[in-house]
């Protein structure tokens, strides 16, 4: 049995500064990619905005961009939040992935704003650089270097959380919990579910970022050098593999909020259990092994690559989902909670994650994949897993921390709103695809309009309450002085 650290050791004020000044710039974020967000829905109506076609793409690039990277840090803070409080990390290093961080998005927005570049979030080779004369090699170049600079803080960090996992556990297969899932050792219920998570995220995006990091260079290098020509088909597989890796790893740190709070507020253990080890156990292959059903409409891959994106896309969301899902469940039931925002927003999380594993699933059925991938689908998939689930968490964190953990005291109003708009502007984004509604086009037609005009309407409810939400934390936050106890 592994004996955990004291948290009053762990866990110091200058952790708990760094973390919320990584929440305070990430909710702002937030808020201002939805505005994008909203501009974008809205100029698909043209009831209430239009934009041009190259400020659109150029909008949808830093939308996509910035809400994929502050989903990814926030993500993270909230991980890195409550796995200090069971090993030793160190607030040096998050600190200086926090000033990479500010770098990297810098970079980003410029190349995007100044540069011009409006290749999309995922720059899908050969694509940025054959910009028509819209935006520059620099601008793209800058682009590719921003996210290269973004990945290295997160590997920063990543490597400071193993570390700290194999000092106090041994390694990180020990702190996934193989041995006990194996039975090599007792099962130990009081091992953390933060460290079997962390585990988890650190060796899946350790992944995703390495793979990020190859075509990325290989991206700059063709830019700079038109002559170095990579396979396409190569590009776009390892692309996919990054991105999807990296925006899942997301809502697997911020689900640590769940497993740390609920529990508080329902004074009942989240013990571990061996059916808990292998969830994650096999969530962790899973999640690499998922992408393919992004090229399920690629003729040139092989069949066996699109037939195991088929099959690992309607499974994998049953280990980690059912395990969490159901527990949550058991965790609440009876257990005389008491609902503020921050435990109906954890809550939220949970059910956002749990159902938007669905539109997943049927996208990655193929004949469904032919014939919905490009379309508004996808996007009403995506914004199902990130609006009502990772954000909810994130919030729902962000709002305990700054009631310093008094349960009950917060107003669940915004929340009912945000569940209200979050729900309607998914269904905007999932009716628009089942009515074949293409994505990524900046001008829709006539008989598609009043779906991007619901979109825009449902996401300023989202916008609003958020911000009803936000403020309230960004006021108390820094006088939050949590020591969340383990």
């Amino acid at each position: 049995m592994t004996t955990t650290p004291n948290s009053e050791q762990l866990h110091t004020g200058q952790h708990l500064t760094i973390v919320k000044v990584w929440l305070a710039i990430g909710l702002l974020v937030f808020a201002l990619m939805m505005i994008a967000g909203v501009a974008l829905r809205a100029a698909q109506g043209s009831a209430f905005l239009t934009l041009p076609p190259d400020l659109f793409y150029q909008i949808m690039t830093l939308h996509g961009a910035g809400m994929v990277g502050v989903a990814g840090l926030a993500g993270l803070a909230v991980n890195w939040y409550f796995l200090s409080h069971h090993v030793a990390l160190s607030p040096r290093i998050l600190l200086i992935a926090l000033l990479l961080s500010l770098l990297a998005v810098t970079l980003i927005i410029g190349s995007i704003l100044i540069g011009k570049f409006a290749a999309g979030w995922t720059f899908l080779y050969p694509l940025p650089a054959k910009s028509l004369g819209i935006w520059s090699t620099a601008a793209a170049a800058t682009f590719a270097t921003g996210l290269l600079v973004l990945g290295v803080a997160f590997l920063l960090v990543y490597l400071d959380m193993a570390i700290a996992i194999s000092k106090q556990y041994g390694n990180l297969i020990k702190g996934l919990g193989l041995p006990m899932l194996f039975g090599r050792t007792p099962l130990d219920d009081s091992h953390p579910t933060t460290v079997v998570a962390s585990s988890m995220v650190i060796i899946v995006n350790v992944c995703g970022i390495a793979v990020g990091a190859v075509v990325l260079v290989m991206t700059i290098a063709n830019l700079l050098a038109p002559s170095i020509a990579p396979d396409a088909l190569l590009m776009k597989h390892l692309i996919y593999f990054f991105g999807h890796v990296f925006i899942n790893a997301t809502i697997y740190s911020a689900v640590t909020a769940v497993y740390e709070l609920l529990p508080v507020y329902t004074a009942r253990p989240w013990k571990i259990s061996r059916p808990f080890l292998a969830a994650w156990f096999a969530a962790t292959f899973m999640v690499m092994a998922v992408y393919p059903h992004h090229l399920l409409m690629d003729f040139a891959i092989p069949a066996w690559v699109a037939i195991a994106g088929q099959i690992i896309s309607y499974t994998s969301g049953i280990p980690v989902l059912v395990v969490t899902a159901f527990s949550g469940l058991m965790l609440v039931y009876r257990s005389g909670i008491r609902w503020d925002a921050s435990s109906s927003l954890l809550v939220l999380g949970l059910f956002g994650w749990a159902a938007g594993v669905v539109p997943a699933v049927i996208d990655g059925m193929i004949k469904v994949n032919l014939v919905m991938h490009n379309t508004m689908w996808v996007p009403g998939h995506f914004h199902f897993y990130l609006l009502l689930g990772l954000l909810p968490m994130v919030l729902g964190f962000s709002t305990y921390l700054a009631a310093n953990g008094q349960q009950g005291k917060s107003s669940r109003v915004p929340v009912y709103l945000y569940s209200i708009g979050g729900i309607a502007l998914c269904l905007s984004f999932l009716v628009s695809g089942a009515m074949s509604v293409p994505r990524r086009f900046a001008v829709h037609e006539s008989a598609w309009q009043w779906l991007g005009n619901v979109g825009a309407i449902a996401g300023s409810l989202v916008l609003l309450s958020t911000l009803m939400l936000a403020l309230p934390i960004l006021a108390k936050l820094k006088n939050a002085s949590l020591q969340h106890s383990v």
